[in-house]
């Protein structure tokens, strides 16, 4: 099923091409328009000229999220204050925060993007989509709001908060799919549990739209196995527009619509272009914004490029499940360790629950790196040995995939905190 085949299905050549018109058209525009990219191409020693062909991105010197808060509010804006429609600011960053507006037509091809997106996994008009991402600043719950509502299916914008109502409502209103962070809706599944509400007999619940955090295909299993939905992954963050790419039916890696969005790897170190297959840091360029357009953005987020087709028959290229940040990575006497191989870890072990935190500190110079891990309630036993010996076994494993010894600590069921956004997964005293 497709809602815009001759763009989904559009041979790789064509696309290419008309990447390359895109993109020649952007370079001129902010080169002869914008004093930020002028200034920074200028610096560089590239003209539009030079851009020949699409390789030729490569000569554009790249974006960072500095250059987003060292020019706050609105001086990268290249569309007059009159014609911005909507402003959205990111959320967990530091100092200033990141400002994005919208134009009229950068509102309506967000919300075509995210139409392809959620008929690729099969919403139509039949189905009754709950929107439980945050609405307001964060781009996840009005982009959400806008794609469902463009396929014609029903919306339930409940937001975040209060769970114990949104399961009542879920049953009350027959809803088929959920769109919210992959940890909300493990939360969901314990609070429905503690209210005798199985999801596979009492709810009508069929799908489920997970982003906002990175999580591992361990997460998907097990959100899969408690709750009976397929999960699918969402990306998008505010720099790009929001939410717009998903899965589609065959779960083979998140499409990047072409005519959006040109995507390169690249080593985060040494900024050289990495190939199909090579997990490098995302960058992007954003080919049809307006009103703040994005050129060799450095996302920082973890991927690999998938350039195989894809049996749904779309032609679009694939990125692989996000896994961590460049700059979120921990750095532990030494080892470099991201909460997404935690998470991973601990998902292969049945007795542990999905709630974790992970918590580092020293003593003198040396990092400490503590698991609180949640273990199930049919795991806890009242034999000391037994419990030792669980302890054992998940501080092996995560020497084993992390290479570096990890302090456990074994958690009643309930007793960590709980995030309805963004789940926060470490506290770095080490910084404090």
């Amino acid at each position: 099923m497709y809602w815009d085949p001759k763009i989904e299905c559009m041979p790789k050549g064509q696309m290419k091409e008309l990447q390359y018109r895109s993109l020649k058209t952007l370079v001129s525009n902010l080169y002869s328009f914008n004093a930020f990219y002028s200034r920074r191409m200028k610096e560089a020693g590239v003209r539009p000229d030079d851009i020949k062909c699409l390789e030729d991105i490569r000569k554009l010197p790249f974006m960072h999220k500095t250059d987003l808060r060292d020019n706050y509010p609105t001086k990268m804006f290249t569309s007059p204050k009159e014609e911005v429609v909507r402003y959205h600011v990111s959320s967990g960053t530091t100092g200033k925060p990141t400002l994005v507006g919208y134009t009229r037509n950068d509102i309506e091809f967000w919300t075509e993007n995210l139409a392809r997106s959620l008929t690729s996994i099969g919403i139509d008009r039949s189905d009754i989509v709950q929107i439980s991402y945050g609405y307001g600043l964060f781009t996840g719950g009005l982009g959400l709001h806008y794609g469902v509502e463009k396929v014609g299916a029903t919306v339930l914008p409940a937001s975040t908060g209060n769970t114990e109502r949104q399961l009542e409502l879920m049953m009350d209103l027959d809803v088929t799919a959920i769109a919210c962070t992959p940890s909300y809706l493990a939360h969901m599944s314990d609070v429905a549990k503690n209210m005798g509400i199985d999801f596979r007999k009492d709810t009508k619940l069929k799908k489920a739209i997970l982003g906002a955090e990175p999580w591992s295909e361990a997460m998907r299993a097990h959100i899969e196995t408690a709750t009976g939905v397929k999960a699918y992954d969402i990306y998008g963050t505010s720099e790009q527009s929001g939410p717009m790419f998903t899965e589609c039916t065959e779960r083979k890696g998140i499409h990047i619509s072409g005519d959006a969005m040109l995507v390169e790897i690249i080593d985060p170190d040494t900024e050289e272009p990495l190939g199909p297959g090579e997990r490098g840091e995302l960058v992007v360029t954003m080919l049809k914004k307006e009103a703040m357009p994005m050129i060799r953005y450095r996302v920082r987020d973890l991927t690999a490029l998938n350039e195989d087709e894809c049996g749904c028959g779309r032609t679009s290229p694939r990125i692989d499940r996000i896994t961590g940040r460049s700059d979120d990575m921990l750095i532990v006497r030494g080892i470099n360790v991201f909460p997404s191989q935690v998470e991973h870890t601990l998902m292969q072990i049945p007795q542990v629950g999905d709630q974790y935190m992970i918590l580092l500190d020293r003593d003198g110079p040396l990092d400490i790196m503590t698991v609180q891990v949640e273990i199930r309630p049919e795991a806890f036993s009242d034999k000391v040995d037994d419990m030792v010996r669980l302890k054992k076994h998940i501080s092996s494993e995560m020497k084993k995939y992390l290479n570096i010894a990890v302090n456990i600590e074994l958690m009643d069921a309930g007793s960590l905190p709980r995030f309805e956004g963004k789940a926060k997964r470490v506290i770095d005293k080490r910084k404090i």
